[in-house]
C-alpha cells in the first residue's frame, strides 16, 4: 500500500483529539506518520503520549489558522509519503477506513488528485427546497447535483455516498491527496482563522486538472465539536468575505454570488426570528457588517 502521512490541525479540543487518535490506533492499516499541528491555548502533547503505537510528530503553531496549520503540517510530513491526508480533530474513523482508502489509491487513475472519506452522519441542512428549486438552478445559484459548484460559487453538499463517486470539490474533514498536488501550492492562507471555504478553494482548483473521488467504503463520523470555534457574528463576517474571495479568485459570477448571499442572509434572519435564535441573528449581523467593506474592496481579517 502507498505510504500515507496524516495531518491533524487542532485547537483546544483535547478530548476530541483523543477520540480521533484512538480510532487511528484501532485501524487495520495505520498511517505511516501522524503530524499534529497544535494551536491550542494549552498544549495537547500529553494526549499523544497515550498512543505510543502511532508514529506521531507534534508541533506548535500560532496564530490559529486551519489553512496555515495544514500548510505547516505538509512541510513536516515524511519525505517517503506518496499520499498526504488531512482530518479534523473532531472526527473518528471506522476500523477499516484507512485500509480501504489505501486500496482505492492502489488502483486509482493517474489523473486522480484527491479522495475523501465517506461521512456516515452527514448533517441535514435547511432550505434544500429552495436550493434545489428549478429557478435556483436556472439562475446558476445552486445545483441539484451533489458535490457540484454552481456559477454563483455556491457548492452543494456531498452527503453519504453508496458507491464511490466523482465530484467537483472535497471537504477537508477527512481527505487524502497525492503528494504531487502540493508542488503547485498549498492552502490559500487568505482563509485564515476559521478558514471557512479553504477546502472548497483548494479542491475546486484541482478538479479543473483531474478527478476528485469520495470513497464509499472508507467511512468516518464527524462529531462537530463546539470547542475551538469563534462567535456566530465572527462567522457571519467570514461567511461573506470568504465566499466573495472564492468567486473572484476562480472567475465565477459575482452578480450571482451577491444574489445568493442576499437570499442566504434573508433565510438566516427569518430562521433567527422564527426560532428566537440569537446566534442566527448574530450571524446575520456579521453578514451585514462584512457587506460594506466587501463592496468597497477592503480586505477584512475577521
Amino acid at each position: 500500500m502507498p505510504p500515507l502521512s496524516l495531518v491533524i490541525a487542532t485547537k483546544d479540543r483535547p478530548d476530541d483529539l483523543r477520540r480521533l487518535l484512538c480510532s487511528l490506533a484501532a485501524q487495520s492499516a495505520r498511517p505511516d506518520d501522524v503530524v499534529i499541528v497544535d494551536a491550542s491555548a494549552t498544549p495537547v502533547d500529553k494526549v499523544l503520549a497515550e498512543f505510543p503505537e502511532l508514529n506521531t510528530r507534534y508541533m506548535r503553531h500560532w496564530p490559529p489558522s486551519a489553512a496555515a496549520q495544514r500548510n505547516a503540517g505538509i512541510r513536516a510530513c515524511s519525505a517517503a509519503s506518496e499520499l498526504i491526508g488531512f482530518v479534523d480533530d473532531d472526527a473518528a474513523f471506522e476500523p477499516e477506513s484507512i485500509a480501504n482508502m489505501l486500496r482505492f489509491w492502489e488502483t486509482a487513475a493517474g489523473n486522480t488528485q484527491g479522495a475523501s472519506f465517506n461521512m456516515r452522519n452527514y448533517p441535514l441542512t435547511g432550505g434544500q427546497w429552495l436550493k434545489r428549486s428549478a429557478i435556483a438552478q436556472f439562475m446558476g445559484l445552486y445545483s441539484a447535483e451533489p458535490g457540484a459548484v454552481a456559477p454563483s460559487g455556491w457548492h452543494t453538499a456531498i452527503g453519504q455516498v453508496e458507491t464511490t463517486r466523482f465530484v467537483e470539490w472535497l471537504p477537508s474533514g477527512a481527505v487524502v491527496w497525492r503528494r504531487g498536488v502540493f508542488e503547485a501550492g498549498a492552502f490559500d492562507e487568505f482563509f485564515g482563522g476559521y478558514s471557512y471555504l479553504e477546502d472548497l478553494d483548494f479542491s475546486y482548483s484541482l478538479s479543473r486538472r483531474g478527478r476528485l473521488a469520495v470513497v464509499a467504503d472508507a467511512g468516518y463520523l464527524h462529531f462537530s465539536s463546539v470547542g475551538g470555534r469563534g462567535s456566530a457574528r465572527q462567522f457571519g463576517r467570514v461567511e461573506v468575505r470568504n465566499r466573495l474571495h472564492f468567486v473572484r479568485k476562480h472567475g465565477l459570477s459575482l452578480s450571482r454570488c451577491w444574489l445568493a448571499l442576499a437570499i442566504r442572509i434573508a433565510m438566516t434572519v427569518i430562521t433567527g426570528i422564527g426560532r428566537l435564535d440569537g446566534a442566527m441573528l448574530s450571524r446575520a449581523a456579521g453578514n451585514m457588517e462584512a457587506i460594506l467593506p466587501a463592496l468597497l474592496g477592503r480586505r477584512q481579517t475577521t
